[in-house]
């Protein structure tokens, strides 16, 4: 990590104290701030105590709210990046946990590696700050996408209507929009959406692909019995149509 950065904030929502004590040790040494958290109103005060680039959610938590509950809250007041780490192991979980809007799921037990690589992978997706500086005199132009009445910026990551207002999208969701959107006219496989939006294939059976694109046309005005801009192309994938 740059020693001119100050490191990236990682909160861990983990009700195992060992496992808590071990994540904080692991990620503190790969340059890490880390904060522990063993219900959902620790959760809360840690948030309001400090801010945080991603949260690391385990499902079941002790107390009211679950880990999904908790997910649901944080999207509406928090721009962080959510990973789920359960035990629970059927594609269904993942499932409800990405309609949610998190970034990513992981199962126990795990290889600390893999959960280092993922959480970079997020973090390398999220953008650095929110608010775009101002762009200096002769610097390039923001890249920028327009279909119907919306602009995709690729630059800020935002996705904004016509009175420059930000839909709200998941850093999936965002990637997924893009690389349809940066692809007008082409046919992409759920394992090339996988592999343009997560970097990695993940299970055959896997409908994850499906559940955003359902999410990202309803939120973009895409709907109806016959899609307009993200197509379904029957066997083969999606394709984003320029010109419907």
């Amino acid at each position: 990590m740059d020693a001119c950065l100050a490191p990236r904030r990682i909160l861990f929502v983990e009700d195992d104290p060992k496992l808590g004590a071990f994540l904080r040790r692991y990620f503190e040494e790969e340059g890490f701030a880390v904060g522990i958290a063993q219900d959902g109103g620790a959760m809360w005060r840690a948030l309001e105590a400090g801010e945080f680039d991603l949260v690391v959610l385990d499902i079941g938590l002790p107390g009211r709210d679950d880990g999904y509950t908790l997910a649901r809250e944080l999207k509406r007041e928090h721009d962080v990046g959510i990973l789920f780490l359960s035990a629970r192991q059927e594609p269904i979980d993942r499932i409800v946990g990405l309609e949610i809007g998190a970034d990513d799921f992981l199962v126990k037990p795990f290889e600390p590696r893999e959960l280092l690589a993922r959480l970079r992978a997020i973090l390398r997706r999220l953008p650095a700050a929110r608010a775009a500086a101002p762009a200096a005199p002769g610097a390039a132009a923001v890249r920028v996408l327009g279909f119907d009445h919306w602009r995709l910026d690729l630059e800020a990551r935002l996705l904004l209507d016509a009175a420059g207002r930000a839909q709200a999208l998941t850093t999936q969701e965002f990637n997924l929009l893009s690389a349809l959107a940066q692809r007008p006219g082409r046919v992409l496989s759920r394992d090339q959406l996988l592999d343009l939006t997560v970097g990695r294939h993940w299970s055959p059976y896997d409908r994850s692909i499906d559940v955003m694109i359902g999410k990202i046309r309803r939120k973009i005005g895409d709907t109806g019995p016959e899609h307009r801009r993200i197509r379904t192309i029957r066997g083969a994938g999606y394709m984003f149509s320029p010109d419907p």
